[in-house]
């Protein structure tokens, strides 16, 4: 199984940025989460795998935390990642969030690709989706799609990433992850 350049780097920021928050020393949270699938061993196999991390501080004076997953699928000639990460921070005063998703695919051999990302919200809410498909002929196919929310205190993040080849289901990968300061 192989994970391109872009789901790993996602990965590493992922797991700095939550170290980073866990190292206050009052009230401190940190997870991690992955899972990979691979199909049977064929010369086009296929495979998806997902990572995910989030981590929140709290103290007397305010609260900070991150989260991010992402995934990706590969099949035959077909490719497809996701990624989503969520950012907020508040003091007495102030408070500032921040959201960003995105997702590539690819595929050999003229088949089709498609890939969508948005971030919607206000001060307070932010909504952010990444999907990414990759299809040929034959029913081979790649998919990995990502939302990621920021609402108040509270960040969560989904992973899905799935890969296809005919004759048999697709193998499947899904990382959860959820942060709540609770202020």
């Amino acid at each position: 199984m192989m994970i391109s350049r872009f789901a790993l780097g996602a990965a590493a920021a992922m797991f700095v940025a939550g170290a980073a928050v866990a190292g206050s020393p009052h009230s401190n949270t940190s997870m991690g989460t992955g899972g990979s699938a691979a199909g049977p061993g064929t010369s086009t196999g296929m495979s998806a795998s997902t990572v995910g991390s989030g981590a929140g501080s709290t103290t007397p004076t305010g609260s900070s935390g991150t989260i991010g997953s992402g995934g990706s699928a590969a099949s035959g000639g077909t490719s497809a990642t996701s990624l989503g990460t969520g950012a907020t921070s508040t003091t007495p005063t102030q408070s500032s969030s921040s959201l960003g998703t995105g997702s590539s695919a690819a595929s050999a051999d003229g088949g089709k690709v498609h890939s969508r990302s948005g971030v919607h919200g206000n001060q307070n809410n932010l909504t952010g989706q990444s999907m990414g498909m990759a299809h040929q002929q034959g029913g081979v196919w790649s998919k990995s799609h990502t939302k990621t929310k920021v609402h108040g205190d509270d960040l969560r993040t989904r992973t899905k990433s799935m890969a296809h080849q005919p004759g048999g289901p697709p193998v499947k990968s899904t990382t959860r992850n959820t942060v709540s300061l609770g202020q």
